[in-house]
């Protein structure tokens, strides 16, 4: 059996696929440092050390648009192409994970 396709994604200029492709990969780095998810130092040292050089892709790609006159974020067509890419699963290793159930106040 073959898994669901997935839907296809939005048409997005290169400038705004670079965009999310980074955002996606500092978003994964900040799950990987995230101390209440880890697992071991060395990960989230690794991590924290890669994210620099993420963050100023990021900024470089958002520069790129700017400089050719993109001035707007098109916020619903840019969360389409998240949710295609597994944006709310690899968000949600951001925050706390939920308490466990059962767990005296």
């Amino acid at each position: 059996m073959l898994p669901p396709e997935l839907p296809p994604l939005p048409a997005l200029t290169r400038a705004e696929g670079e965009v999310i492709d980074r955002y996606l990969e500092i978003v994964d780095l900040l799950g990987r440092i995230n101390p209440a998810r880890g697992r071991d130092t060395y990960g989230a040292l690794r991590a924290a050390q890669a994210l620099a050089g993420r963050a100023a892709a990021l900024r470089d790609a958002l520069a790129v648009m700017h400089g050719r006159g993109e001035s707007e974020l098109h916020a619903a067509t840019l969360a389409r192409a998240l949710r295609v890419l597994d944006g709310p699963r690899r968000t949600s290793l951001v925050a706390l994970p939920p308490e466990p159930e059962g767990r005296p106040d």
